[in-house]
Parts: structure tokens; sequence; C-alpha cells
């Protein structure tokens, strides 16, 4: 269980950097200034919670507790919902009722980061 989230890791930073460089070059004369901010606030939220899965990989190497389980997955949900809503959002206007999901990715985030302390809580 520990690898896929270290690969989901790496792999979703990667992309994250991706993302972000070709927002910089690609995208700065086709978006608005506003479109740029939610696009870069998804590459930005992505980039954090790659590394969560890095570190929950690390603690799933050592203890491959359901929490830690659950706190990967949810890290992997939020930067779905949460980054991959943002992505389309800033991209095109036809897809704004997509906005609601935002949130959802969100709620994802905190109980991630919730699930992943109290996996480490309760590590002996």
């Amino acid at each position: 269980m520990y690898k896929r989230f270290t690969a989901a890791g790496a792999l979703s930073g990667a992309i994250a950097v991706a993302l972000g460089a070709f927002a910089a070059h690609g995208l700065k004369d086709v978006l608005s200034e506003n479109a740029l901010r939610i696009f870069h606030t998804g590459v930005e939220y992505q980039f954090y919670h790659s590394l969560a899965l890095l570190v929950t990989g690390l603690i799933c190497s050592k203890n491959p507790s359901a929490p830690a389980r659950a706190a990967g997955n949810l890290f992997l949900l939020g930067i779905v919902l949460f980054s991959g809503s943002l992505y389309c959002l800033s991209m095109t206007s036809s897809l704004q009722f997509i906005g609601f999901v935002t949130p959802l990715g969100g709620l994802c985030f905190i109980a991630g980061w919730l699930m992943l302390g109290y996996a480490t809580w309760r590590t002996k």
C-alpha cells in the first residue's frame, strides 16, 4: 500500500510542476488574471498534497494502519476533486456547475490531515 501512495505522490508532484509551468508560460496570454489565479490555486494545493502523499507512504511503510491508508486515499480524492475542479473552472465557462465539487475536495484534504494525525497518534 505504501508504494501506491509514494508513487502517486511523486507522479502528482511531477504533474503539478508541469501544470504550473504550463500555466505560467502557455496560459498567461489565454486566461484572465482571475482564471490564472484559480488555476494556480489548484496547482498549489495539488503540490502540497503530493507531498502529503509521500509522507503518508512513508508512514504506511512503517505502520500500514487503516487510518493511514484512509489518509492517503482522502489526499488522492482531494487532489482529483479540489484541484481537478479548479482546473476545469479556470479553463472553461461551460463547466461552472462543477464548482460545487471544489469544497468536497477541500473536505477530503481536511479529513486526510486529521486521519494522518490520528494514524501517527495511534502509533506505538
